[in-house]
């Protein structure tokens, strides 16, 4: 079986295995502490004979992974090891988590990774722990240190901040973003029901899943009705197959489509014929020739600004920077005073320009064309000024993202 080797948090090796064909959707197995890669094997080759491809991982200090010489276990080693494998693989893969794993994926997650991964499975990842459970699971995990000696690296108990996992995911859950599936054993004695449900509750559009017969373990514990589980939540949620667009059917999909293609986003600005500037967000924009300069923004006919777009002579394409999110919220709103709460100034060839943008081009109308829906603008380039420090703030299947540097 192929091994997968990763780069974690601080150059720590973290390891794999990887099974199934690369071109199925792609599931992350992340174990509990004190256990292996290994728990997954009945899951893992459900997944597989389902149609998912499947990689579990060893978790530092654990298994076939690096075991840190400055013995870092604290729970953000945890969870930043899980960023960096994501932003290493291919594709944005479900995470399944189990107690450990569901904290560190959860918290990877919710703390502004929703981009990373495409759903998330949470195997009995308890929210809370009283004094009793958590002498219980200290317990259960010294005893396995001895009996299963070489499988991970028992200075882990010493240098692991439980409070910090639990606040942290208390704390992101809310912000989880992906389908998501909490999945408790009905014996389980470290997470109870209803500590379980109110932390469903917290994560938007969460399933909740409870395995009879299988105890805090319940993915070896029953591994038959847990993949079965599994199985049920990613048809559903996540399925395998392409979404597809026809001619004349739902155009939802087609939009969906349309914006797997990244872009940058820029506001649009001009002034009206009473002297006032006006402005729109888009991210229809490109450049179309060095020589004439020229480039092309797209104005749905439905917008307030077209107008004076349409009648200006010159305008300004302004290209928005990772900090500037909130000026492409305001100028996507209509009705905003959105000049009021940006700074700008007027530009060399009479249109606005938003102050500090990664880019700003300042245009002469060239042309314009009908576009459907849109209308095409295209503009002659007279001046562009730029910021080679920032980064710009692009947008992708929706929502906004930030560049990733590896």
């Amino acid at each position: 079986m192929p091994l997968s080797q990763f780069k974690g948090f601080g150059g720590v090796v973290i390891r794999g295995d990887l099974r199934g064909d690369p071109d199925d959707p792609l599931v992350l197995l992340v174990h509990g502490g004190g256990q292996t890669r290994d728990i997954w094997n009945d899951a893992a080759a459900a997944l597989v004979r389902a149609g998912r491809q499947v990689i579990a991982l060893d978790l530092r200090g654990h298994g076939e992974s690096e075991w840190p010489a400055d013995g870092r276990y604290e729970f953000g080693a945890y969870v930043e090891d899980l960023r960096a494998i994501l932003a290493q693989l291919p594709s944005r893969p479900v995470i399944v988590g189990a107690s450990l794993g569901g904290w560190v994926a959860a918290v990877a997650v919710g703390e502004d990774g929703g981009h990373l991964a495409s759903g998330l499975i949470l195997a009995d990842a308890p929210p809370d722990l009283d004094l009793t459970n958590i002498r219980k699971a200290a317990g259960t995990l010294r005893a396995a240190s001895e009996t299963a000696k070489g499988a991970w690296d028992p200075r882990m108990l010493e240098r692991f901040d439980l409070e910090d996992a639990l606040r942290r995911f208390k704390a992101a859950a809310p912000k989880i973003r992906v389908p998501a599936l909490f999945v408790r054993g009905a014996l389980s004695d470290i997470t109870d029901a209803a500590s379980a449900s109110r932390i469903v509750e917290q994560i938007p559009a969460a399933e909740y899943a409870e395995i009879g017969e299988a105890g805090h373990l319940v993915a070896s514990d029953r591994g038959d009705l847990f993949s079965a589980t599994l199985l049920d939540f990613l048809e559903r949620r996540i399925p395998r197959f392409v979404p597809e667009y026809r001619s004349g059917s739902d155009a939802r999909t087609l939009r969906d489509a349309l914006g797997c293609f990244a872009t940058g986003v820029t506001v649009v600005t001009a002034f009206d014929a009473g002297g006032d500037p006006v402005g729109l967000t888009a991210n229809s924009f490109t450049s179309v020739s060095l020589d004439p300069p020229l480039l092309l923004v797209c104005i749905a006919k439905t917008s307030s600004s077209l107008k004076a777009l349409e009648l200006a002579e010159h305008f300004a394409v302004n290209v928005l920077h990772i900090g500037q999110q909130p000026a492409s919220t305001l100028f996507a709103v209509p009705g905003e005073d959105r000049f009021r709460q940006t700074p700008w100034q007027r530009g060399r060839h009479d249109a606005p320009v938003l102050s500090n943008a990664l880019a700003n081009f300042e245009c002469r109308r060239h042309q314009m064309h009908d576009g459907g829906d849109h209308v095409i603008l295209v503009g002659e380039v007279l001046r562009a000024t730029f910021d080679p420090r920032r980064d710009p703030l692009l947008y992708f299947r929706g929502k906004y993202r930030r560049l990733h540097f590896s």
